[in-house]
Order: structure tokens, then C-alpha cells, then sequence
């Protein structure tokens, strides 16, 4: 690949502004500190699985201090200058400048694997600079001095696990679609089809794996809200269920392994055929979401006259009820004109 210096800095700037420009979409947003955000970081990657090492480690610490401009905020409650240098240090330098990393894995064959691992890589380094910030800055300040590298461990995660999940996500959809590696932008060689006893394991595998996910956030989340204030309080990480969430991450690990296993293991020529069973399962997802809206609207409205907020969720849960219909009803009128 050819990497003339001004193709690099235009690329390079239009990921930062874009990067950026995601940063401040928050889906969730914590109180001190660290949010779950729109791809964020997944700009950045791209450059740097697209254009190597070097150049990703480059772009990522630009993107470090914007990051830091636009939290300067937070260096406020350092209690001395080794404070504020560490919070610089590791809460924006360290953690944002290890995205550049994220071309680690370019030389596998497999885009999709080569950018999920990279992601998965910058992120456990991202994480771990924040629990060092976390137990040995904000102790005493955000987090309680009794058991702060716990504390720090799994506030940080809170936050880093779905932001993790997101831009994996993201990355692999979009190696998908598009050749990353090569200089003109290409589509994507399409990948060879799979036998439907192996997309179905495969399928249970990931289900099995965020669902665990999805349960063991909850299990953390449903305990960190005071009865009393109705706020945020970490303190009540010690009343969180660990035994429950250690055997919910294990089965969905076990779940998730063995299932992998399998759908490797299918042959090639697996001549088992599961059309039936995939045809049906965009429209039992349609009926789930028609009742989980459904129940929603009721009982907002047996509360009472719904406020404004009431009403555009009403609005929105329609909305998005009416489009998940239409898909339905597309989608079987298309397959039905196929038949024919």
C-alpha cells in the first residue's frame, strides 16, 4: 500500500473528527467518570489496523488530547500535581494512544478476526489504565480507599465492557462490508456460506455469550442505585451477587466454547437444511418486540396522563412497532412473490 504523507494526514484527520464528533454521542453516561459511547474508538482502530502500527499509535495520541481538552474538567480534582500528571498520563494518554495498537493482528487472514482481537486488545489496555487512575487517584475522591483496586476493577468495567461490545461489533460488521486493508476501499469478498448446522451452533454460541454479558451487567447495575437518594453509589459493589455472576459468566462461557466447538466441526458438505427454522426466526423477534412495546405502552399509561417524556416514548416504542411490522410484512410478501 502506497502511504504518501498528505493521503495519511486527511485520512487520519477526517477518523479524529469523526472519533470525536462520536465521542460526545453517550449512551450512558456514569457519574464519576466514563461513559458507554457511539463507536467512538472505532475510528481510530481503523486507521490503525488500515495503515499499520506506527501510524495508528500517531493518530491515537491526537486523539488522546482531544480527549483530554475536552475532559480538562477533570483534572480539577487532583489533589496535587503527581495526581493531575498521573490522571493526564493514564486517564487520557495511556488509554487513548494504545487504540494505535489495534493493527496488531493485520497479518491474519481473516479481517474480521484481525480487527475484533486488535479491538479486544486496545481495550483491555484502555481498561487497565483507567483501574491503575481509578485505585490510585480517585481513591478517597470517587472511590472508597477500603478495597479500591475492587472498587476500580469493576466501576471501570461497568463501562468498558458495553463500550468494548459496541465497537467489536461495529468493527467486524463493517470488515464485512468493506476491504479495510486495501488502498481503494473495496468491497468486502463475500464469505463462503456457511452449512446451516454450523451458523446455527455458531448462532447459539454468541447469543450464549451476550447473554451472559447482558445478565452479569444487570446483576452489577440493579445494586449500584441508593434506596434511599436514588443515585449512583459504588460503595454498593459489595452487596452485588458475586457467586451468581461468577456461574452466570461461566455457563455462558462453557455455553459459548462448546457451541463454537461444534459449528467448527460441521463438514463443509453438511447437507442438514434449517430454512424453516431461519425463515421463522426474524419473525418470532418481530412478535417479541410487538409484545415487549405493547406491555410498555400499557402500563405507561396506566400510570396516569403521560408527561411529554411519556408521550415521545409512547411515540418512538409505536413508531418502532409499526416499522418492525412492516418488516415483517415486507419481508414475507418478497418471499412469497419469490415462490411465485
Amino acid at each position: 500500500m502506497k502511504n504518501s504523507k498528505s493521503l495519511l494526514l486527511t485520512e487520519s484527520g477526517i477518523m479524529l473528527a469523526c472519533a470525536t464528533i462520536l465521542s460526545m454521542i453517550e449512551i450512558v453516561s456514569l457519574p464519576y467518570g466514563g461513559s458507554v459511547t457511539l463507536f467512538s474508538m472505532l475510528p481510530v482502530i481503523l486507521i490503525a489496523y488500515r495503515r499499520g502500527i506506527g501510524w495508528g499509535l500517531f493518530t491515537a495520541f491526537a486523539f488522546s488530547l482531544l480527549q483530554m481538552l475536552l475532559g480538562v474538567n477533570n483534572l480539577s480534582y487532583g489533589t496535587s500535581a503527581a495526581t493531575v500528571l498521573a490522571i493526564i498520563t493514564l486517564d487520557y494518554i495511556v488509554a487513548f494512544t494504545a487504540l494505535g495498537l489495534a493493527g496488531a493482528f493485520r497479518s491474519l487472514k481473516s479481517q474480521a478476526a484481525g480487527l475484533a482481537l486488535g479491538t479486544l486488545l486496545v481495550c483491555a489496555i484502555r481498561y487497565l489504565s483507567h483501574v491503575a487512575v481509578g485505585f490510585t487517584v480517585w481513591r478517597d475522591i470517587s472511590i472508597p480507599a477500603n478495597q479500591a483496586l475492587l472498587y476500580s476493577f469493576v466501576y471501570n468495567a461497568t463501562y468498558m465492557v458495553p463500550e468494548t461490545m459496541v465497537t467489536v461489533i461495529g468493527g467486524v460488521t463493517l470488515s464485512r462490508l468493506i476491504d479495510i486493508r486495501s488502498e481503494s476501499l473495496t468491497r468486502a469478498a463475500a464469505p463462503k456460506k456457511a452449512p446451516d448446522l454450523a451458523v446455527l451452533f455458531s448462532g447459539i454460541a454468541k447469543a450464549a455469550a451476550a447473554t451472559a454479558v447482558i445478565t452479569d451487567t444487570a446483576l452489577v447495575f440493579s445494586k449500584l442505585q441508593n434506596a434511599e437518594t436514588g443515585e449512583f453509589d459504588i460503595r454498593l459493589i459489595s452487596s452485588v451477587d458475586w457467586p451468581l455472576f461468577s456461574a452466570v459468566a461461566l455457563a455462558g462461557l462453557v455455553v459459548a466454547a462448546l457451541f463454537s466447538v461444534l459449528a467448527k466441526r460441521v463438514p463443509q458438505d453438511s447437507d442438514v437444511s434449517l430454512k424453516r427454522l431461519f425463515s421463522a426466526i426474524p419473525l418470532v423477534l418481530v412478535l417479541a418486540a410487538e409484545v415487549v412495546i405493547a406491555a410498555f405502552i400499557v402500563n405507561t399509561l396506566k400510570e396516569g396522563a403521560p408527561d411529554a417524556e411519556g408521550i415521545i416514548k409512547i411515540a418512538v416504542s409505536a413508531a418502532f412497532g409499526a416499522a418492525a411490522a412492516g418488516f415483517a410484512v415486507r419481508r414475507y410478501a418478497v418471499k412469497r412473490a419469490n415462490r411465485g
